[in-house]
């Protein structure tokens, strides 16, 4: 599990690709500090495995579905990443529950400084938008931000200093692609109501009406 708070701008050392899967290698200077084979990283917001270091770069074999769901299949050599270890148990909670496990991409249509702050716009598909709610918690490229404004086609942020310099976000530019993972719970409270409703069998139409909530205690 992550929290979304970046701790430092990693450089992609290589690429190799396969057929419809690959290894990447990534040098970095804060997340290899106590990292051993086995261990999480995240990678852009997509929570990857560790399969070997050596020095300041570490391995990680990314599958096919990963490169599908995610933007890791644009990654070049010098390519600049977000990196997260996993949150520890003695760690402190700053972000929100970040999984590592990408919703799927949006794109950025708009970038508009105001004063000390940058807003991005960023479109993405339906299923993935039903998920964000203003004022909720959204991840970008693995960095947790607050939803300022959403509807049926995008979502906007808006951006401290601190974050632009701290992140990747610094050099994204109209048209990027970025990854995405939405607020893990509202998807399991969807879940849960719609398992709920059909053993229910109220006739509601996957609906919460009055009759379901009687019958259910409330």
């Amino acid at each position: 599990m992550f929290t979304g708070l970046i701790e430092e701008i990693g450089t992609v050392n290589s690429v190799q690709m396969g057929n419809v899967s690959g290894c990447i290698s990534i040098n970095s200077s804060v997340v290899i500090s106590g990292t051993k084979i086995g261990d999480s990283i995240a990678v852009n917001g997509v929570c990857l495995t560790v399969t070997g270091i050596r020095g300041n770069v570490f391995e990680a074999d990314v599958m096919a579905e990963t490169f599908r769901r995610s933007s890791l299949g644009s990654l070049k050599s010098r390519s600049h990443v977000n990196l997260e270890r996993a949150m520890s148990a003695a760690g402190r909670f700053g972000g929100h529950i970040v999984s590592g496990h990408i919703d799927g991409t949006g794109r950025i249509t708009e970038i508009r400084t105001e004063e000390n702050a940058v807003w991005y716009t960023i479109r993405a598909e339906k299923d993935i938008l039903r998920y964000i709610v203003e004022k909720g918690s959204v991840a970008v490229d693995g960095i947790s931000l607050t939803v300022a404004y959403v509807d049926d086609i995008c979502f906007r942020v808006s951006i401290i200093p601190h974050t632009g310099q701290e992140t990747i976000l610094q050099y994204k530019n109209l048209g990027d692609q970025v990854n995405l993972e939405c607020d893990v719970i509202g998807k399991y409270v969807e879940k849960l109501l719609r398992t709920e409703q059909t053993q229910a069998g109220s006739g509601s139409g996957g609906r919460i009406t009055p009759e379901f909530l009687r019958e259910h205690g409330f």
